[in-house]
């Protein structure tokens, strides 16, 4: 009897000698000295540059805020829409901060925090297109930046009208979508209601107005990792509950954004 457990207790240490080690995301970043966050930098206010060409917006400083209580230095990785999740599984980028949708597809691949910002969908158009609501989109020519929330949505509806004389195109980034609409190109597409304030705000592209709601459910959008990263997706959980808390996030929407804070919850919901 001796001899067996003898054998069994080697055999169960040359088990656990020979396993592997796993390291942790969150380790390794807290290790290197450095976060690295995929922005998207044509989405603002969440994200743009300034004057001197530096990083700037919402996300910019949500991700500066992260770094800060890991106690590493932020580098924001500028990545469009489409790249988002390609960025961390190639291993360009540690975290997403980058206003990404929570879609089930997605979760498929990649790990999300709980929401930390919502958006409501908008209308934008130009003066004089006859466009002021969302069924009147129908019959026109429509596009939205590829892979976004709202160009999943918009397509599908494209299609299920059947309008002969409607259409849909996708861009790689927010930027085409804007030089498409102010070219002619398409008449309309569908942004949050903060990039719709900002660029009409900002006069860099005459004529542009909203052209009513979109009538899309509230868009909540998370930080995202590896899916299995579990340790990192955790403290992610943790560090939005603390910019609630603490009052961050009212801040961080006061400096960018304005007006009525959305909540992050749905009713009846516990996430």
């Amino acid at each position: 009897m001796m001899n067996f457990r003898t054998g069994l207790f080697a055999a169960v240490v040359s088990l656990a000698i020979a396993a592997p080690a796993y390291a942790d995301k969150l380790d390794d970043i807290i290790a290197s000295g450095k976060l690295r966050c995929a922005v998207t930098l044509d989405f603002p206010p969440m994200g743009s540059r300034d004057e001197s060409n530096n990083p700037i917006g919402f996300d910019v400083d949500t991700c500066n805020d992260l770094a800060k209580i890991l106690g590493v230095e932020a580098e924001i990785v500028e990545t469009p829409f489409p790249d988002r999740v390609p960025a961390l599984v190639s291993g360009r980028a540690d975290v997403g901060v980058a206003s990404t949708s929570d879609t089930l597809e997605r979760a498929k691949t990649i790990g999300f925090s709980i929401p930390y910002f919502a958006f409501k969908m908008v209308v934008l158009t130009k003066e004089g297109s006859n466009i002021d609501s969302y069924e009147s989109l129908k019959g026109r020519k429509v596009g939205s930046t590829a892979g976004t929330y709202e160009a999943i949505a918009l397509e599908a509806d494209v299609k299920k009208w059947n309008d002969s004389k409607g259409s849909f195109r996708s861009y790689q980034t927010q930027a085409d979508v804007f030089l498409a609409l102010s070219q002619g190109q398409i008449e309309a597409t569908v942004v949050t209601n903060t990039v719709a304030q900002a660029t009409v705000k900002s006069g860099r592209f005459k004529g542009f107005v909203v052209g009513g709601d979109s009538g899309y459910v509230t868009d909540f959008v998370s930080l995202i990792a590896l899916r299995q990263e579990y340790g990192l997706l955790n403290y992610l959980n943790l560090f939005v509950h603390q910019q609630v808390r603490t009052g961050r996030y009212k801040e961080l929407f006061d400096k960018w954004v304005g007006g009525d804070l959305p909540g992050l919850t749905v009713p009846g919901v516990y996430y």
